[in-house]
């Protein structure tokens, strides 16, 4: 189908958001500030991982302080890119 260089391009876009829901993780950790550089990388992430996020809230509740559901969306979203796209 498409590929980049040998790749799937689906793949790739599939690890790409891989990684994005990480970075949102990562950035989680670090509290936001008004005058912070890091602000439009935050709200691109946000913008872009909420869609598949919300869906998880809305099923699974929070455990204490913990968001349980981050973790089960980021699981599946890895098992669907690494056994289905990775397929294509």
């Amino acid at each position: 189908m498409f590929t980049i260089r040998g790749g799937n391009i689906f793949y790739i876009l599939g690890q790409i958001y891989v990684l994005i829901l990480f970075l949102r993780a990562v950035l989680s950790w670090f509290p936001a500030s008004v005058n912070s550089p890091l602000n439009p990388v935050r709200r691109f992430v946000v913008l872009v991982t909420e869609p598949v996020l919300a869906p998880f809230r809305r099923l699974i509740p929070p455990m204490g302080m913990i968001d349980i559901s981050f973790l089960v969306a980021f699981i599946v979203v890895e098992i669907i890119v690494s056994t289905v796209l990775s397929r294509l």
